[in-house]
Parts: structure tokens; sequence; C-alpha cells
């Protein structure tokens, strides 16, 4: 009985650090139109928890949070806690994320069909999409993105990063949202995190409509099916 118990009790721990919480549901056609920001930065480097960081490029990303995952051991997961799996444009539509299957494994992300054929090309799926390593500039910033959740919408700033380990070890980001496999996830140094819920970014769409021009969709079969809905933020 006892060891029943304990196995239960397991189990139930283990549920709450692996699970990502209920899928959520926002209405069809929301859309974050903007393409991640990616800029070249004169070399800086400073020193974080025993360890060297360098900046890659300056980068700023807003997006729909598909998946976030939690890590407490190890050397990566002293300076990044969190990752947050993206989606923008197409990536954000809901229509799209209806028909697909989004799967969390360890520091990264996986997708396949909900139905036996994908709702849009792997290619533009692809690239509008990444799971990134949150490396929080602050223990604050860490709170902060332990705090983010499944469909929050999230407007993240600072720079692409390599870390050196004391160890020797290295762990360098990914500079461009095209590339796939082992080391195509972004290493993100956040200095600034904003979130917004879907009734204020739908607040800013209604005063800012008459500046806002929608961003197309690179596919115009994905387009033509699923209509720009502008969060302007």
């Amino acid at each position: 009985m006892r060891a029943a118990l304990l196995v239960a009790c397991a189990a139930v721990l283990l549920l709450a650090v692996l699970w990502d919480g209920p899928e959520p549901r926002r209405p069809p056609g929301v859309l974050v139109p903007y393409e991640p920001d990616q800029d070249p930065t004169p070399l800086r480097q400073w020193p974080f928890k025993d360890s060297q960081v360098t900046a890659l490029a300056s980068f700023r990303v807003r997006a729909r949070v598909l998946l976030t995952g939690h890590y407490w051991w190890g050397n990566q997961a002293a300076v990044s806690p969190v990752d947050l799996t993206l989606g923008w444009r197409l990536m954000s539509n809901q229509e799209v994320l209806d028909g697909l299957h989004l799967y969390r494994m360890r520091r990264a992300y996986a997708w396949a069909p909900r139905n036996g054929r994908l709702p849009a090309g792997g290619t533009e799926i692809g690239a509008h999409s990444a799971n990134m390593h949150m490396v929080p500039s602050t223990a604050e910033l860490a709170g902060r993105l332990r705090a983010i959740n499944r469909g929050d919408l999230v407007d993240i700033r600072g720079y692409l990063v390599e870390i050196k380990f004391p160890n020797g070890g290295t762990w360098r980001s990914s500079v461009t949202r095209t590339d796939s496999g082992n080391g195509a996830c972004e290493l993100v140094w956040v200095e600034e995190l904003t979130k917004y819920t879907v009734s204020q970014a739908r607040s800013r769409i209604s005063r800012n409509r008459s500046l806002t021009v929608a961003a197309p969709i690179r596919a115009a079969r994905v387009s033509k099916r699923f209509p720009d809905t502008l969060v302007d933020f």
C-alpha cells in the first residue's frame, strides 16, 4: 500500500513537472503578423553564473506561446530554466494549430498532422515556429518566464547568444529561423518581457486600425484560407 502511494505521488509530481496544461483555444484567424527582428551587434561579452556570454545578434520576437518547458538540473538549466516554443504569423493562427499535434521534447519540440494532413506546408510551419531557450538576465525575469503559459502572447527583447561554461562546454544559438535538428534552437538572453492577453491585443488593434497594414503570409494558398487578423504590439 505504501509503495503504491509513493508511486502515485511520484506520478503526480512528474505530471506537474511535465504537463504543459490544457491546450488553449483562440478565435480563428488570430495572427501575430511579425517576423522576429534580428540585427548584427558589436562584440559584447559578460559573465553570468560562472559562465561567459557572447552576444551574436540583437533579437526581438513577438509570438504566441505554443508550448512551455521548465528545467531545474544541469549546466543548461542553471542559465536557461525555461523553454518557450513560439509561433508567429500562420503558426499563431488557431485554424492552423487545430490541424497539428505539437509535442514537447527535452529542449526541443516536434509537430505532426492531427488528421493525417498538414494544414500548411511543412516549410512554412517550420519557418514560423521555433523552440527557444530563454536566458533570463535577472531573477525577476526568471520568475516571470516561469509564469508564461500556452496561448499567451509575448514580446521578448534581448540577444541571441553563445554561452561558454566553466567546464569547457559551449552552447550556441541558432541565428536563422529555417534550420532544423540539433543546434536549431535559439538561445535568447532576455532583457525585456511583455505579456498581452488577446483582449489587450484586440484593443490595440482597434486603436491603431487606421495605421495598421496586414503583412501577407508567404504562402498564397495559406493566406487565402487563413485571413489576417492583426495582433499589433
